[in-house]
């Protein structure tokens, strides 16, 4: 397949990241960082990550994928994370004594509402709870994640599909879980 940059995946790439930004804005909310919320992934508008990002956009998932399955790796991917504390790669250091720390609360915070919108965004219309529980299950082996972070999403992306998300995006039941697993 060829990639190129071209006006319709210019506007198609720039509408979906403000879309996600706007619903990760809404969640955070909800769970008491509307900071955050506001600011979350401005990296996204940085020409590395940008123009990649045009370059290999199709609309129902991540351009990152088509770029690291042409190329190997994707620079707007290593500058995302590296600047981007939601981003549980951003903790991971594999030359520390604890290489997959669990990010502190606040950013565990954004991590769910970044997840649950990136969801929703690529989705549109046919996304469910039971959607985001079943793409969880798929990427949750990452070899980069901590264990008690694994179990902290298995419990969250559980009770979105069998309680709803009212349930999930409330601060003091995502404390309890998060709390739950760091004791």
């Amino acid at each position: 397949m060829e990639y190129k940059i071209t006006l319709k995946k210019f506007f198609g790439h720039l509408h979906t990241v403000n879309i996600h930004r706007f619903r990760v804005f809404k969640l955070s909310c909800k769970v008491g960082i509307p900071f955050q919320g506001l600011v979350h992934d401005l990296s996204k508008y940085h020409p590395e990550e940008f123009w990649e990002s045009v370059k290999y956009y199709q609309g129902t998932y991540s351009p990152i994928r088509n770029c690291k399955m042409d190329i190997g790796y994707s620079k707007a991917w290593i500058r995302h994370k590296g600047r981007n504390k939601h981003h549980y790669e951003y903790w991971s250091d594999l030359n520390s004594p604890v290489p997959n720390p669990i990010m502190p609360f606040k950013y565990f915070l954004e991590l769910v509402c970044d997840s649950y919108a990136a969801g929703m965004t690529y989705c549109k219309k046919g996304w469910t709870p039971e959607y985001q529980e079943n793409y969880w299950k798929k990427v949750r082996n990452d070899k980069y994640l901590n264990s008690k972070m694994v179990k902290m999403l298995d419990e969250i992306y559980n009770s979105g599909t069998k309680y709803g998300l009212k349930k999930v995006f409330n601060r003091k039941y995502l404390k309890n879980v998060y709390d739950k697993y760091n004791k």
